[in-house]
C-alpha cells in the first residue's frame, strides 16, 4: 500500500518544481539527449544501446531474460529486437530445448560494435560534470528508489 500524507498546504505540493517525478523525468530527457548524440554514429537508439549492453555482457539470452534485465515486457522488446536483427547486429532463433522461447545472439557485426561503443560511457561521465563518487552515490540512490517503488505496487 502506498503511504500518503496530507500536509496543511496541499497547493505547495502540487507545484511542478517540487515533484520528484518531474526532476527524474527532466534528467532522463537530458540524459537521453546526450546519448542520442553519442549513439548516432553507432546507428543505435538509446533502447537499442541498452539491449546491446546486456548482450555484450552475456550473449545468447532469451527475450524474457533480456526483458527482465531491462524491466521491459516482450511486447515492447520484440519490435526493438527485430530492428536490431534488421540492422545485422543480432540474430533471433528458437531455443532448441523449448521452441516457445526465442534466443537473441550477437552477430559478428554486433560484437564488433562493442569496440566502437567503448567511448560512450566516458563521454556520458564527462557530460554529467559530476565526479565518480557523486555518480556512484546517485546510481545507488536511484536503484534503491526503483526497488522501493516496485515494492509499493
Amino acid at each position: 500500500m502506498v503511504k500518503t500524507q496530507r500536509p496543511d498546504d496541499s497547493h505547495a505540493l502540487l507545484q511542478l518544481d517540487r515533484q520528484v517525478c518531474f526532476s527524474l523525468y527532466a534528467a532522463q530527457l537530458a540524459m537521453t539527449k546526450v546519448y542520442r548524440t553519442l549513439l548516432a554514429d553507432l546507428g543505435l537508439t538509446y533502447p537499442q544501446y541498452l539491449v546491446m549492453l546486456v548482450l555484450w555482457e552475456t550473449d545468447a539470452m532469451t527475450v524474457s531474460q533480456i526483458g527482465d534485465r531491462l524491466f521491459l515486457d516482450s511486447a515492447t522488446l520484440t519490435p526493438l529486437l527485430k530492428r536490431l536483427e534488421g540492422a545485422g547486429l543480432v540474430q533471433r532463433r528458437r531455443a532448441s530445448h523449448d521452441e516457445r522461447q526465442v534466443v537473441i545472439s550477437l552477430t559478428p557485426q554486433g560484437e564488433s560494435l562493442r569496440q566502437r561503443a567503448a567511448d560512450v560511457p566516458g563521454a556520458v561521465f564527462c557530460a554529467t560534470g559530476c565526479d565518480r563518487d557523486e555518480l556512484l552515490a546517485l546510481k545507488s540512490q536511484l536503484d534503491t528508489l526503483r526497488r522501493q517503488l516496485s515494492g509499493a505496487q
